[in-house]
């Protein structure tokens, strides 16, 4: 029996333990990674302590778990039926699982899968343990077992720091083409200097919208995103402005074309208002950051106005596919993240420091092997 190291939460609340486990082999379709770094995600603090209470209807994985959302190495080994995918080749593992046979499932709607899992995180239905039990391993282990079908092939540009952050740039990502983001659009991003928000901007620059609007507290995390394209975006701090007065007086009194919501949980439903208001007719609200207070939206307006409100929770495979393209040909710049590297024996600390970083520049990363 092979052993390998692998860091697991046994209680809830409690600091993960580095314990050594049974490495994974391959079922007939999937393949075995090495593990060459995990994004330590700012949302995990939640998912281990507060998510049994908050979200009930989450489920998580049984105890003790190998946590770790967003993995990158290296393909180590490949199960019998896997054709394509061969040993050596450099890999995210896209953490979104189903079942495979559900009626979203073969629509080709798999994110709609009733049982829908985060691999190494949590899932969204009563399938979601069964999931846990085929595919048990987070990213915060030296190797993983993931179907051969959720791995995003990296060209040798693409880190594997820099790759393990796809799964926030891919959540914005997503919204962003299912809000229409192309050449010509103007958008405007809440929470435009967090770790979703960022990856919002650096999207929607790579997509060709000409004109960015990133709105945030920090005045100068704003500034240093506004250096990303000084040309393409504009900045504003809360309270500085009305949000959409400001974007009117950017875009020839219309409004934005799209807004990507970024805040998260605990931030006031007036600031999602306020970006809804901001919209030209016909424009479209993305909703990535899980905003939890309700929201009193005018329907008639909306109806009149013609302006469209969209949940989006991940992203797939080929949209992670189309990042890493647009990272090798540098439409999607990579280079702006700062990485802090833990290893896996540090993986504890690695959370602390989550909760510690200025904004989504900062990538907090576990290296397994290190």
């Amino acid at each position: 029996m092979s052993l390998m190291q692998a860091a697991r939460l046994h209680e809830v609340g409690k600091p993960f333990q580095v314990d050594q486990i049974e490495k994974p082999t391959p079922g007939p379709h999937d393949v075995i990674v090495e593990v060459k770094a995990c994004n330590v995600v700012p949302n995990l603090r939640n998912v281990i302590t507060t998510y049994p209470e908050w979200f009930p209807f989450l489920p998580l994985p049984k105890l003790p778990a190998i946590y770790g959302l967003d993995a990158a190495g290296i393909v180590s080994e490949v199960g019998s039926h896997v054709r394509n995918v061969k040993p050596g080749d450099r890999v995210y593992v896209n953490p979104g699982r189903d079942t495979g046979d559900s009626y979203a499932s073969r629509r080709g709607e798999r994110i709609n899968d009733p049982a829908y899992t985060f691999q190494g995180y949590f899932g969204f239905g009563a399938g979601s343990q069964q999931v846990f039990e085929d595919y048990p391993h987070g990213g915060f282990c030296e190797f993983m077992k993931a179907p051969a079908d959720g791995l995003v092939i990296l060209p040798e540009s693409i880190s594997f720091e820099q790759a393990c952050r796809f799964g926030y740039l891919g959540t914005s990502y997503s919204a962003l083409k299912k809000a229409g983001a192309a050449a010509g659009t103007s958008v405007l991003i809440h929470g435009g200097t967090g770790t979703l928000g960022l990856g919002a901007v650096l999207n929607a620059l790579g997509m060709g919208a000409t004109k960015v609007f990133a709105v945030a507290r920090d005045r100068e995390l704003l500034e240093q995103v506004r250096q990303l394209d000084p040309r393409r975006v504009h900045v504003l701090s809360y309270g500085d402005e009305p949000i959409g007065d400001w974007v009117r007086k950017h875009t020839d009194g219309l409004g934005a074309d799209i807004f990507i919501d970024a805040i998260g949980p605990g931030a006031p439903k007036e600031t999602t208002l306020a970006g809804i208001e901001s919209l030209r007719r016909g424009g479209r609200m993305a909703s990535i950051g899980g905003m939890s207070e309700e929201l009193p939206v005018e329907m008639f307006r909306l109806m009149c106005f013609q302006i469209s409100i969209i949940g989006s929770l991940w992203f797939t495979v080929g949209d992670g596919q189309d990042m890493a393209e647009m990272a090798a040909a540098g439409t999607l710049d990579l280079s702006v993240f700062e990485q802090e590297i833990f290893p896996l024996s540090e993986v504890n600390e690695a959370l602390d420091a989550v909760e510690k970083r200025r904004g989504g520049f900062t990538n907090v990363v576990v290296v397994p092997g290190k």
